[in-house]
């Protein structure tokens, strides 16, 4: 991937996030301070350190999310309880937040966690704000989440993608594997909307800002044509990512109980029986593999151990 010198608006500043956590963006607008996206909760403590050096004394008044995953909203309740800021989310999973829903917030299918909070408004497709003195304009993005939502500045050309974007790809397109036969079609269509916008830089949701957008979008086809070409490597691809993702957090697990832990997952047993047909040992057996293999683990006296 090329290295295209990146420069932002000095009134935006991205704080860069290694996985589990999601990239947190501060917005500055004299004394006061909006944030997009919180990170996982298990970096909460890391993410207020993080912040409050940004901020240094300004006055945190608002928290927007791009979506509802852990990585992105596991943070809202940490920082809503130390900052007393405003919270918005996207309208379409409003009732899920207030209902504090986890099957529909894919927090106990995929063996994630993320503390409960109280949102105070909703915003959707073409609703605008000022964040950082700069005018935004909220877009439709779904597919890894179908009611995500990014930020566009035609001013400076700039696109806050969350995980519909990445330099390398997007993220995982989790409504295909449960059942909705639109979940790439629709991925397609918003990679084609963006496509067609003048962005000259994207803050995406994982990974650095980036000025290299042709290529990412070439990439991100790239991909997404070859998950339509086989479904059954979307599958693989998800669940190597779920994992990879949980043993971040939990570090190690025994490999003779990864069978178990999988079988409890019900976003692991559905996506298994729809695509793979591996019974639990033996699909327990193929991902910790082909994570060894990749790099991702290493496997130390029984023990899968996160590197």
């Amino acid at each position: 991937m090329s290295s295209v010198p990146v420069k932002l608006p000095d009134s935006v500043l991205v704080l860069e996030r290694g996985w589990l956590s999601s990239n947190n963006i501060v917005f500055f607008d004299g004394d006061s301070a909006a944030l997009v996206d919180s990170g996982y909760v298990s970096h909460a403590a890391q993410t207020l350190a993080l912040l409050e050096r940004a901020l240094d004394g300004r006055c945190l008044t608002r928290l927007i999310n791009t979506h509802s995953h852990s990585d992105h909203i596991g943070g809202n309740a940490a920082v809503q309880a130390a900052h007393h800021c405003h919270i918005t989310v996207p309208q379409g999973i409003a009732a899920t937040i207030a209902e504090w829903d986890e099957d529909a917030l894919l927090l106990s299918p995929l063996g994630q966690r993320a503390a409960r909070f109280t949102h105070d408004a909703t915003y959707a497709a073409d609703d605008s704000f000022v964040l950082g003195d700069l005018a935004w304009q909220a877009l439709a993005v779904p597919g890894h989440d179908m009611d995500a939502l990014a930020l566009y500045n035609p001013e400076q050309r700039l696109l806050i993608s969350g995980d519909a974007l990445w330099q390398d790809g997007f993220g995982v397109v989790f409504a295909e594997l449960l059942g909705n036969p639109d979940g790439l079609r629709v991925t397609r269509a918003t990679l084609e909307m963006l496509a067609r916008l003048p962005i000259d830089v994207v803050i995406p949701g994982h990974g650095a800002p980036f000025a290299d957008v042709p290529e990412a979008f070439e990439r991100a086809f790239r991909r997404l044509a070859a998950f339509e070409q086989n479904i059954e490597r979307l599958a693989r691809h998800a669940l190597k990512v779920m994992l990879a993702f949980f043993m971040l957090e939990k570090r190690q697990i025994r490999r003779d109980s990864l069978a178990g832990f999988l079988s409890g997952l019900s976003f692991v047993s559905s996506v298994n029986a729809r695509y793979l047909g591996y019974d639990d040992e033996a699909l327990a057996d193929w991902l910790a593999t082909d994570l060894v293999r990749a790099g991702v683990l290493r496997e130390d006296d029984g023990l899968l151990i996160a590197r």
